[in-house]
């Protein structure tokens, strides 16, 4: 878009942002995104529509913010300028003040393309207005059951945002959900599916954490497969051969998510996909706010673990390493009925020293249920911290912090780390 339609919208926009942060240093983000989105409602999906080489979307139940900062470091290391937004900013009105950062009054950003990752249920809601040229879907799960009420609702919203791709959906083979949408729309888009190999797959007794997982196994030289997995290092196969990746995190979830933005790199970029300066581009990310992430404060290591629903809390418990002997878990407000967390088996955990956050109480039930040994518990998330850090370092592995969204919060302000918008 080359006119000032909605100049006068993103300089009211703009106002709003220094209103909002002057009130509220390093709040009130989305809020500039509401105000736009009320006064021109069609400025989100013109500018999103803008690119040269178009929208990419990544979505799904978890994943998505590992994905997307993979895809985005994979895109620039061929040369592309990426527009992208934060994980906090996958809402409309978040994805509204994201552009207002760097929108000129023209309604133009600077960038070949636009990949963003988008919260499951706003994406639907806003997909009728987007021509994504690429979307990638990465899994379903149970997750937030106060929102997404059942595993047939979350793969309905994907299927609408799926439907507006108007070249490429590219999606996890492994999940059943995905594997069917797949087949509903061959008809009327590529289709590019990524996955596992049954060899992988059997090392997993209790999955990959999918709702249902597919039945079948992609066949060999189809798609991009991984083939192996060793901690932190992984084997992945494309059509022309096989490449190496070292992952951000441990666990298979990670190198899951590496897949999906390999796969989907591959159908952004076509004949200029390099696999090789793909795989040393994503070897050299760090890992991503709070997922696996591991930070130095005061002097003592710390390893952050985000759990967001049941089957990341089960994916990162059974990824820990086993000698991780300083465990310190934080559920906060976000985990609104604690029973949510009940079908995750804890006992891998061994020894927690300190349950803490809103929910201290709860979890400590359920790990104690599992037979785990909780020293203390704390619902002061700051006492629970400086107790744990006081602490003199642990003889084997790092100190390691799990915790749910609001716990993760709560954590790196005490702990005077940078917030997620600050991060990149």
């Amino acid at each position: 878009m080359s006119s000032l339609r909605y100049a006068p919208a993103i300089l009211i926009g703009r106002v709003v942002r220094v209103l909002a942060r002057w009130r509220k240093p390093g709040g009130g983000s989305a809020i500039p995104g509401v105000v736009v989105n009320r006064i021109a409602p069609g400025f989100l999906a013109t500018t999103l529509n803008g690119f040269p080489l178009g929208l990419v979307i990544v979505t799904g139940s978890s994943g998505k913010s590992t994905t997307t900062k993979m895809l985005v470091g994979v895109l620039r290391a061929h040369g592309l300028a990426v527009f992208t937004n934060q994980s906090t900013a996958n809402i409309s009105q978040g994805l509204t003040s994201a552009l207002l950062e760097q929108v000129t009054l023209s309604g133009r950003i600077a960038g070949d393309v636009a990949v963003l990752e988008m919260d499951e249920g706003h994406g639907a809601f806003i997909a009728g207005s987007l021509s994504p040229r690429v979307v990638s879907l990465t899994n379903v799960m149970v997750d937030q059951i106060d929102r997404f009420h059942d595993s047939e609702m979350v793969a309905g919203l994907l299927a609408k945002i799926a439907a507006r791709a108007t070249e490429t959906v590219v999606l996890n083979a492994d999940d059943r959900y995905l594997a069917d949408l797949g087949d509903a729309l061959e008809s009327t888009v590529q289709v590019d599916r990524y996955g596992v190999t049954a060899d992988v797959l059997r090392r997993y007794p209790r999955g990959l954490g999918y709702a249902q997982t597919a039945p079948t196994r992609l066949a060999t030289g189809t798609g991009v497969q991984l083939t192996n997995i060793v901690g932190r290092d992984a084997d992945v196969q494309f059509v022309g051969g096989n490449h190496g990746i070292r992952l951000p995190a441990r666990g298979i979830h990670y190198a899951v998510d590496a897949l999906t933005a390999l796969s989907t790199a591959q159908a952004t970029l076509g004949e200029r996909f390099d696999p090789t300066l793909a795989c040393t581009a994503l070897s050299a990310m760090p890992a991503v706010f709070g997922r696996g992430e591991v930070v130095t404060v005061g002097g003592k290591t710390i390893e952050f673990v985000l759990v967001q629903n049941p089957s990341s809390f089960q994916l990162n418990v059974d990824s820990l390493e086993a000698n991780t002997e300083q465990i310190l878990v934080i559920i906060g407000s976000d985990v609104r009925d604690p029973s949510y967390f009940w079908p995750v088996d804890t006992s891998g955990l061994g020894h927690v020293l300190i349950a803490s956050g809103l929910k201290a109480h709860d979890i400590a039930l359920q790990l104690a249920y599992d037979n785990v040994q909780v020293d203390r518990i704390e619902p002061d998330v700051p006492t629970a911290l400086d107790a744990f850090m006081a602490l003199p370092d642990p003889a084997t592995g790092v100190k390691t912090i799990i915790f749910s969204a609001d716990g993760m919060r709560r954590t790196r302000a005490h702990l005077g780390l940078v917030s997620n918008a600050e991060e990149s």
